[in-house]
């Protein structure tokens, strides 16, 4: 997949520029699928918080683009309608905008449904990750980050890519998002990590990563 992991959505130019190369056409010509699912396992998670995502009424631009077409996809829902139906939904749409909350959650949902399955082949599908929804795509999350508990017991996530991310460096109402916090973080993974602020998106390609930010961010080796 190609993949647009933000912090907070679509905040900025050089984030919304990202995306369209991504996109290879204009957003107005795009077809979408959002994912709410992560909403629900966080603790500050919630039905109106749902319903912001998919109306775009939230701070975190994602729904409110102008796509051609919008539609939500509900991982919790997938395992009783089965892959016959709602692959060809995936198939057909050109991005997945997904919401966040709780990765570990999130991650549980997608294995659980059958779309960590499905990624491999989805090579030119754009993939849009909002703070659980980028994290779920790392190795590890970190234990500073874990709320709901997975059935694995422990803090692993898809690992589609081979760096974690610390979101919301140095958010006002998250006094516990510094750059001390994240380092202290870093510090506890065996692997590459990030730490972006909500106008910071990393852009991955074929493996190839490219940060796009017009805020700030640091890189922890491992």
């Amino acid at each position: 997949m190609k993949l647009l992991l933000t912090s907070a959505g679509v905040k900025n130019t050089s984030i919304r520029n990202a995306l369209v190369d991504l996109l290879g056409k204009p957003i107005g010509d795009s077809n979408a699928l959002c994912i709410p699912t992560a909403g629900y396992g966080h603790p500050m998670g919630s039905p109106a918080g749902a319903w912001r995502f998919i109306t775009g009424q939230s701070s975190t631009p994602m729904c409110e683009l102008g796509w051609k077409s919008l539609g939500v996809l509900e991982l919790t829902a997938l395992p009783s309608i089965g892959p016959g139906r709602w692959v060809p939904w995936v198939r057909e749409a050109d991005v997945l905008l997904v919401n966040g909350g709780d990765a570990l959650y999130l991650c549980h949902w997608m294995r659980e449904s059958g779309l960590a399955d499905l990624l491999p082949s989805l090579r030119e599908k754009v993939w849009v990750g909002l703070s659980a929804g980028s994290m779920v795509m790392t190795p590890r999350i970190g234990d500073d980050f874990v709320e709901w508990q997975s059935p694995t017991g422990n803090d692993s996530t898809l690992g589609v890519v081979d760096f974690s991310i610390f979101p919301h460096l140095d958010h006002p109402a998250l006094p516990e998002n510094t750059m001390a916090d994240a380092t202290r973080w870093a510090a506890g993974l065996p692997n590459p990590a990030y730490a972006i602020d909500d106008d910071t998106a990393i852009k991955v390609v074929d493996g190839t990563v490219e940060v796009v930010s017009e805020g700030h961010w640091r890189f922890f080796s491992s």
